[in-house]
């Protein structure tokens, strides 16, 4: 969630948009009942939230009654992709990040997640790397944390508050000192995987930004400063 708008929200609207998105990222159809369990809601609710949507054409009910995204629902997505054109903005310049050998990914933040819009390791394809990625932890991603560090403190604390945190437990107050070192440097350095002492180096595309590009793999500290140098210059490009 962003921060608290000065009129009282529409919680309606905030419900069927909850709806929406669990059914956008759920693999298979899933069921009215089962889906208000996991968003916590009235199963009535739920239904006429589904129907709704089915009547709208972004939610499809299947042969044994249960819902998975409709044509109106990718349609959503292909427009919202085009009028912002992060996807033709940033696809050249993330093919020229290769060279370093390394996974490139592009992703935005969505309340305490991450979605990738493109992860490609080494090897892979352009068309392989667009969307195969589904929602993660905004704090086990470097591009996470990129963009956290975007926000301000308000923000993170009411989003993180009285909760486990994926990889702070120590809580709120490590996130929040990992986070002022990321502000710090300008850029989010993140450990995804101990045993193979494998990180991502992410910054934002900018300023306030909605979206950060970042590149993972073996990254020693000393290859840091052209690995930086080279995703400011990129974000800045896509940025433009």
């Amino acid at each position: 969630m962003n921060p608290k708008p000065n009129a009282q929200p529409n919680q309606s609207l905030i419900d069927g948009i909850a709806t929406l998105q669990a059914l956008a990222v759920s693999p298979e159809p899933v069921g009215n009942r089962e889906l208000a369990r996991q968003l916590g809601f009235n199963p009535t609710r739920v239904n006429r939230l589904l129907k709704t949507l089915a009547y709208l054409g972004i939610a499809r009910q299947t042969a044994n009654r249960k819902y998975t995204a409709g044509p109106g629902m990718h349609v959503l997505a292909a427009q919202s992709l085009h009028a912002s054109r992060i996807m033709q903005d940033a696809l050249p310049v993330l093919e020229e990040l290769r060279r370093f050998g390394l996974t490139i990914a592009l992703g935005v933040l969505w309340r305490d997640s991450v979605s990738y819009l493109f992860h490609a390791p080494p090897g892979m394809t352009t068309t392989q790397g667009i969307g195969r990625i589904g929602l993660l932890p905004a704090t086990s991603s470097g591009i996470g944390m990129a963009l956290l560090a975007q926000r301000d403190d308000a923000h993170i604390e009411e989003l993180f508050a009285d909760r486990e945190i994926d990889g702070f437990p120590g809580g709120l107050a490590d996130l929040m000192a990992s986070i002022e070192t990321v502000r710090r440097l300008g850029y989010a350095r993140v450990c995804v995987d101990p045993v193979e002492d494998r990180h991502t180096v992410a910054v934002p595309v900018s300023d306030l930004s909605f979206a950060a590009i970042g590149v993972s793999g073996w990254i020693p500290e000393q290859n840091n400063g052209p690995i930086v140098e080279a995703l400011v210059n990129a974000a800045r490009q896509i940025g433009e």
